[in-house]
């Protein structure tokens, strides 16, 4: 039985040469590359800076940190969205503000945002889900309206569009990350970009355990991190951005195949929505499972028989028991955030799937769902 991963990355030999390259020379860290890679995402994604991190949460946290944010402080941000992004606040003292997401997108709702607005709120953390932009201009215009800065964590939605700009352009700051389930990866690692080169500088001292540029290397200016990318990393990032927008298409591909074989069963499946005014990039495909005389965990188990890894997408970070304990949540508390997380499924997705593989992967899942009819 031909066995499907939920993930994978799609290495090229560009990508391992790019790497080899770096191995013979004598900088394995703080080098050439991660400089190189600095401006050519920055231009790519339409900033005036870029700084590499170690990972999207080193990322998010220092957004946070330069973003002033702290003890006592709120954060307006999203249940349905993968952990980091609220861990992000707590690091730095704040609280996390859940505001519930739109049914299609499961992107922040903006229309919930402004009653959750308190005199302790400093901040709107938007996340781009699985590879859409929120519906920026409201909550742009909520921010302006209110005085909040904006944050956007794009860590799932590099080179997204609303409204033909990109995502990581709309904030003071947005990160980016590479894992290698992303769009494009460096194994581990992360992008922070910005327009403020204050913002730009700080940053880049504080991934550096505090170090400014022009200082010695025992002497430091600020508490700082070890939040480094190497350079075998940064290559990696190099090689992988030339071919970003072929790996987009590709992706697009591949969801508008499972799109074609869902299509006959909407009353059983809903596809991915796109909002009007986005461009997709697909970090992953997620369905929704509409009926519900079958548990999602039990096709899960039932697809896995079929060689088929699936995997939930995503849990409400206020039903984690660590969330639950620490702000007292429980469930019905974002009913939408909740339905979905109790409804979707992310599918296999990766360059490499072909047609007669999503036939397969698709069939099998309307085969277990119609199942539950019978």
């Amino acid at each position: 039985m031909k066995k499907y991963p939920i993930a994978k990355p799609y290495i090229a030999d560009s990508d391992r040469k790019a790497i080899l390259r770096v191995l013979c020379t004598d900088h394995l860290s703080l080098g050439p590359k991660y400089v190189e890679f600095e401006k050519k995402f920055a231009k790519k994604i339409g900033t005036k800076y870029a700084c590499t991190v170690s990972s999207g949460t080193a990322g998010l946290h220092l957004a946070m940190v330069a973003a002033g944010i702290g003890l006592g402080d709120e954060v307006i941000t999203t249940p349905f969205s993968f952990v980091a992004s609220a861990n992000c606040i707590l690091y730095v003292g704040a609280t996390p503000i859940f505001v519930d997401v739109d049914p299609r997108t499961f992107n922040i709702d903006p229309k919930k945002i402004e009653e959750k607005i308190t005199k302790k709120t400093k901040a709107i953390l938007v996340v781009h889900i699985f590879g859409q932009s929120a519906d920026m201009d409201p909550i742009m215009r909520i921010a302006r309206k209110h005085k909040l800065k904006v944050i956007e964590d794009a860590c799932e939605s590099i080179a997204a569009k609303y409204k033909g700009k990109n995502t990581g352009t709309f904030g003071e700051s947005a990160v980016f990350a590479f894992y290698p389930n992303k769009q494009m990866t460096t194994g581990e690692g992360g992008m922070l970009v910005t327009n403020d080169q204050k913002i730009y500088k700080l940053c880049s001292s504080l991934r550096n355990q505090g170090r400014a540029e022009n200082m010695q290397w025992l002497d430091h200016q600020y508490l700082g991190y070890n939040y480094r990318m190497d350079e075998m990393s940064a290559a990696l990032g190099l090689a992988q951005l030339t071919r970003l927008d072929y790996m987009i298409r590709q992706r697009s591909i591949i969801s508008g195949l499972y799109n074609k074989y869902f299509s006959k069963y909407s009353d059983l499946i809903q596809v991915p929505q796109v909002a009007r005014n986005n461009t997709h990039t697909w970090f992953v495909y997620v369905i929704r499972i509409k009926t519900p005389k079958i548990k999602r965990d039990n096709l899960i188990g039932l697809l896995a028989k079929q060689g088929i890894s699936t995997k939930p997408y995503l849990p409400s970070i206020h039903l984690f028991s660590f969330y639950k304990d620490k702000f007292g949540f429980k469930k019905g508390d974002f009913p939408v955030s909740e339905s979905v997380s109790d409804s979707s499924l992310a599918l296999p997705f990766y360059i490499g799937l072909k047609e007669p593989d999503i036939k397969y992967i698709a069939n099998k899942v309307i085969e277990v769902v119609s199942k539950s009819f019978s």
